[in-house]
């Protein structure tokens, strides 16, 4: 018969992994979308622990009602569920929309702003590589953060292993409030996930430079000094190529594409692609049992009893 935990032994548990969905509805999601959601929901449902969808909606010009209804219908069509967040399109666009925490970027953005010599403003396009350095008063303006030169960024990745990232050669100038004066993905992404108590992020490869800056920017104020590699669990997963060989993209695609909704296969399509990733050739575990079998024994998935 097993002993009762004594009060010590209770109180070295940790809290449940927190996890989040967090697709932009900007295009129809691709594989590797759909392989990110997959390998967040293994994750957190070996840990007993708490999925949430929350959805990145800032970019408000490439929105569309289809890219919205897509994120529901890969989710259901995966055979994945989650504990909080909106139950479809209307609900979301009531009740969790980004635009319904504006005022709390905006504080977080004035905090910053308060810094000395963080922020300059810019109307540089993508596509320019010449400085236009303006007041940040000058309407249509962009904020940047000035990463001081020698910024490294140093944190322990689940996949990857150690990461060391130069932030003043990858970002050195990221954008922080966008020319609409709206704030940009790396501050409203910490915010959210402050707020939802996110423990878990899973992200691509290709977005080591963006938690770099993250955790950079995070540890600037004393109101998001709780992001940082101590408290959270990151995850990034290899890049999934296309057809032409350059990574899947959802600003690449074209007109009649409807992502991996649209490919004409099942959901097996996905879990085949994450048991490659994972170096295991095995037909038959072609469902979410059997990737949940293979899962990767993680040591810091363990302290959760998984």
């Amino acid at each position: 018969m097993n002993q009762p935990s004594s009060s010590a032994e209770l109180a070295e548990a940790p809290a449940p992994l927190v996890g989040r969905l967090a697709p932009t509805p900007s295009g129809y999601l691709h594989l590797g979308n759909a392989v990110n959601f997959v390998l967040t929901w293994l994750l957190v449902r070996r840990s007993g622990g708490r999925l949430h969808l929350r959805i990145d909606d800032l970019d408000r010009n490439r929105l569309r009602r289809p890219y919205l209804e897509s994120i529901f219908r890969t989710i259901e069509w995966l055979g994945l569920d989650y504990d909080h967040g909106p139950t479809g399109p209307d609900d979301f666009l009531r009740h969790h929309s980004q635009l319904l925490h504006l005022s709390d970027y905006n504080y977080l953005l004035r905090r910053l702003q308060l810094r000395p010599g963080l922020l300059h403003a810019s109307t540089r396009s993508r596509t320019q590589e010449t400085e236009v350095a303006v007041a940040l008063e000058q309407p249509g303006a962009a904020w940047r953060a000035v990463v001081p030169a020698g910024t490294v960024v140093r944190f322990n990745d689940a996949w990857q292993g150690p990461v060391e990232i130069a932030l003043d050669r990858a970002m050195p100038d990221f954008v922080l409030r966008k020319k609409d004066a709206v704030v940009a993905y790396q501050l409203a992404s910490i915010a959210d996930d402050l707020r939802l108590g996110t423990t878990l992020i899973v992200r691509g490869l290709d977005l080591l430079p963006s938690t770099a800056a993250q955790l950079w920017l995070a540890g600037l104020l004393p109101e998001t000094a709780a992001f940082n590699a101590q408290c959270i669990h990151f995850l990034h997963h290899p890049l999934l190529p296309g057809p032409d060989g350059r990574k899947l993209s959802k600003s690449q695609q074209a007109p009649l594409e409807r992502g991996v909704l649209g490919s004409g296969n099942g959901p097996e399509l996905v879990y085949k692609a994450i048991l490659d990733m994972w170096g295991i050739p095995d037909s038959s575990a072609y469902s979410l049992q059997g990737l949940d079998f293979w899962l990767p024994e993680y040591d810091w998935l363990r302290s959760y009893g998984a």
